[in-house]
């Protein structure tokens, strides 16, 4: 599947208010879908492209020899859902997917997200 219609699959999960793959080795996103006037999609990629660079920053100074899956921010009205592809595919690219937290299933959105991650040609 490619980048289109794995951003499209992504705005199809219930709650789903913006999903952009973003590149942390440059902060910069490949493609975005929904976001608008209260999620800029771009300032999204940029931030948490910071935030697992932190993540890894830190996982590396305590020597922990594994991957990172996925991270999730939790706010008071949104889930930020940020899902790394995996490492046998590309080490360097993220799903970034926020969610109405009063509409979003978290767990059901964490298995589509990894599901719509499988099937990903990048």
């Amino acid at each position: 599947m490619d980048i289109d219609t794995s951003l499209k699959q992504a705005m199809e999960i219930d709650g789903a208010v913006g999903v952009a793959l973003v590149d942390y080795e440059s902060g910069m996103a490949l493609g975005s879908l929904g976001g608008g006037r209260y999620l800029n999609l771009e300032v999204a990629a940029a931030g948490n492209t910071e935030v697992i660079r932190a993540k890894m920053r830190t996982m590396a100074s305590l020597e922990l020899n594994d991957e990172i899956e996925d991270i999730l921010i939790t706010l008071g009205r949104q889930y930020h859902l940020i899902r790394l592809l995996g490492s046998n595919r590309s080490a360097s690219l993220f799903i970034y997917l926020a969610l109405d937290r009063g509409k979003a299933n978290l767990a059901m959105a964490r298995h589509q997200l990894r599901q719509i991650e499988t099937q990903l040609n990048v």
